[in-house]
């Protein structure tokens, strides 16, 4: 059986995944699962099925899925008395620890929005993400409160909530006392909660400019986890196991993405709906990493290139460690080639290796690419969700050649509902009920997309098109350098020149002239950088693993 018949069974109207084509928001046609949960707060309701398997490790703590649920319920309870009903916001801000999940959910057992403050920013940031989003309750650890306490007078009507702290300030409310006020609860608050109610609000990297709040229904989480459950079945229907093989027992995975972005929060809902035990770091440690994989017995991670990397080139990584992995996956930012070879050098193929595209805006990813298809197309990202629709446009609007470069559109029931409090922005992305990405890619004859660059990333030079991917990834695949940046700069008579930022691996010495003649074999010769800038630091990045290219513009156009 091929993908296309397997996909077609599976949607089917009689099938576990059926696609019936609705209406979304805009009015725009779209191919919508039928199948439940239809909501988040339907999804952990689900999960009490699991029991006394564990959900959530962290340290020496183990929480079962029955405790987590108990929580999460008690919680609910506790913001309803405050006051907090459907719609109203309820921002979120710490690190990866066990009270974020029962945070989320709580929300979504009532119908309030969840909004998903970055742990990695300062005081006066996260000021602005609860001034911006209008938050009645937060809930953070106490590393978050210490940075905004001399500012809480800007918040008058703010209740807090703080946990991971021992000595939180008089005026907020302790973790513990807050659960143990909603009494012994056995059940959710009543909440009619529907597919098209506000979920979340999941805040932009704010590479370009001031973080924008993308706002996502019910609809668009439950659709991405469809996306994702469908898949496997893809795979298992394609390649089903041996009639006598062992059940496959319960999933671990390795959580290393953060939960304030699109990636770690669609690794929380899905691990929870498929019963899976989710593994979290206080912070990436890539020793500490391997410890867990082995104690866990981990059988599936993602990660951002970068730490994907620190994990593959380990000396430990052939000592067996290992083992248990069945996949890999690494996204949040363009994967190099070599990377991918690598999954598939050192596993020998036993280890599956993912990727897909996707932004904050399109619920995670809408196009993946994983195992025999990715290391035979490592520079692609796949081929699209089955729910979702893609086009490659030229600026005029128009759908573009096979193998011509356009912006990727994307239309389906994963596409975000707008940015928050931004109707004019919210406007400006969408074409015809088509989200407008910003990234320029091509498809090729046989239906799988590569992505080249950001739109606004494109360096013109002298008339000719850079794409910064595409010359990044051949410069990954120099054994000396161990990251690298391309970045466009003023340029009197070329308008702009290109110029590569290079972290050289430790104890390799390179000169531009190395750099510019690895790239001139390889590509044509427009697309060598003219300026090379080696550093001794690492890459300024978000918390997601995007490079902060306009801050290394600024530090070096000058």
């Amino acid at each position: 059986m091929n993908r296309d018949d397997a996909i077609a069974t599976l949607t089917a109207a009689d099938g576990p995944f059926p696609l019936l084509t609705t209406t979304d928001p805009r009015g725009q046609p779209i191919r919508a699962y039928g199948n439940p949960p239809a909501t988040l707060r339907d999804l952990l309701l689900a999960t009490r099925a699991f029991g006394d398997s564990t959900f959530l490790v962290f340290e020496d703590e183990r929480i079962t899925y029955e405790d987590h649920f108990l929580r999460v319920a008690r919680l609910a309870h506790w913001l309803m008395q405050q006051g907090v009903g459907m719609g109203d916001r309820v921002a979120i801000g710490m690190r990866n620890y066990p009270e974020w999940s029962v945070s989320f959910f709580a929300c979504q057992a009532i119908g309030a929005v969840a909004v998903t403050l970055n742990a990695w920013w300062t005081g006066p940031e996260l000021i602005y993400g609860l001034t911006d989003s209008n938050a009645v309750v937060a809930i953070l650890d106490g590393e978050r409160v210490a940075r905004i306490s001399d500012r809480l007078t800007e918040l008058p009507g703010l209740r807090l909530l703080v946990t991971r702290d021992d000595a939180p300030l008089p005026s907020v409310t302790r973790w513990d006392d807050a659960l143990a006020a909603a009494g012994a609860v056995n059940g959710l608050p009543d909440a009619a909660v529907g597919p098209d109610d506000h979920a979340s609000i999941l805040y932009t990297s704010g590479t370009t400019g001031t973080p924008k709040g993308a706002l996502h229904c019910h609809r668009n989480h439950v659709t991405n986890l469809n996306n994702t459950l469908l898949s496997g079945a893809v795979n298992a229907l394609m390649n089903p196991p041996p009639a006598d093989a062992p059940p496959p027992g319960q999933g671990v995975s390795l959580q290393t993405f953060p939960f304030f972005h699109i990636g770690g929060l669609s690794g929380l809902y899905i691990s929870a709906a498929v019963g899976s035990r989710l593994v979290l770091m206080y912070k990436w440690d890539v020793e500490h990493a391997f410890d867990l994989i082995r104690r866990e017995g981990i059988r599936s991670w993602s990660g951002v290139p970068t730490v994907v990397r620190q994990l593959l080139e380990h000396p430990r990584a052939g000592s067996g460690d290992l083992d248990s992995m069945l996949s890999i996956a690494s996204g949040g930012a363009p994967v190099p080639e070599d990377l991918i070879n690598r999954v598939g050098s050192l596993f020998r193929a036993r280890v599956a290796p993912g990727n897909g595209y996707g932004a904050t805006e399109t619920t995670s990813a809408i196009i993946a690419n994983g195992g025999a298809d990715y290391l035979a197309r490592p520079t692609s990202v796949g081929r699209p969700a089955a729910s979702a629709e893609i086009r490659i446009v030229d600026d005029t609007g128009n759908d573009c050649a096979t193998g011509d470069i356009g912006e990727l559109w994307a239309r389906g029931p994963n596409i975000f509902v707008g940015y928050w409090n931004r109707p004019g922005e919210s406007a400006d992305a969408f074409t015809d009920g088509w989200f407008r990405t910003g990234d320029l890619g091509y498809r090729d004859a046989d239906g799988f997309y590569y992505v080249v660059d950001r739109k606004k990333d494109v360096i013109i030079r002298g008339g000719e098109n850079v794409y910064c991917a595409e010359v990044e990834g051949v410069l990954h695949r120099h054994p000396g350098i161990a990251d690298v940046a391309l970045i466009g700069l003023p340029h009197r008579a070329l308008g702009e020149e290109v110029a590569a930022v290079i972290e050289p691996k430790p104890g390799t010495v390179l000169t531009a002239a190395d750099v510019q003649a690895f790239v001139a074999e390889r590509l044509a010769r427009y697309n060598v950088p003219t300026r090379v800038i080696f550093i001794d630091e690492p890459l300024p990045r978000t918390a997601t693993g995007k490079v902060l290219k306009r801050e290394l513009k600024q530090r070096y156009g000058g």
